[in-house]
């Protein structure tokens, strides 16, 4: 994570426009969300939403303060970086050859990734870990051809018995 960037853990009602009301009060403001991960937590009435954002502590205060302004809002914390255990997910499908395919496979097991699908001429593999991991793998793969990938918003939590 970059130095101007924090992390937020975001309790909602988990019901239809909660997602566009939370995104829309960054968008009024002119935030800039970089990463948004949300998922139904272990009481099905409520989601978890981890939100990364780029900003000052100005923004920072802001974002806290007028998230738990917003009627769906169940709790709102900022989540420090030091404190917290976070996680991407990568899927990326590169083309493979006879020539290549010992290498990448070779490649997704130093990274620790899984190839969960793969045919003569493409491997689809999955990674999970902090962005700068899922970076480097990106930045090897290049080397090979990459046809497609999608990643998903980071997922925080924090250290500990403390939870949110």
């Amino acid at each position: 994570m970059r130095k101007d960037q924090f992390i937020l853990g975001v309790i909602v009602a988990n019901r239809f426009g909660v997602l566009t009301r939370v995104a829309g009060l960054f968008a009024r403001r002119g935030y800039n969300i970089d990463s948004l991960n949300v998922g139904e937590t272990e009481d099905p009435r409520f989601s978890r939403m981890t939100i990364i954002v780029t900003g000052d502590d100005y923004i920072k205060n802001q974002a806290v303060k007028q998230l738990a302004k917003l009627q769906d809002v169940k709790r709102v914390e900022l989540i420090p970086e030091e404190n917290a255990v976070l996680r991407e997910m990568l899927l990326i499908k590169v083309k493979v050859t006879r020539e290549t395919r010992r290498d990448i496979t070779e490649a997704a097991n130093i990274f620790r990734a899984k190839v969960i699908d793969f045919s003569t001429d493409a491997m689809t593999i999955e990674v999970t870990g902090h962005s700068t991991k899922l970076d480097a793998f990106i930045e090897f793969m290049r080397n090979f051809g990459i046809i497609e990938m999608c990643r998903a918003g980071a997922l925080a939590i924090n250290r500990g018995a403390e939870s949110l």
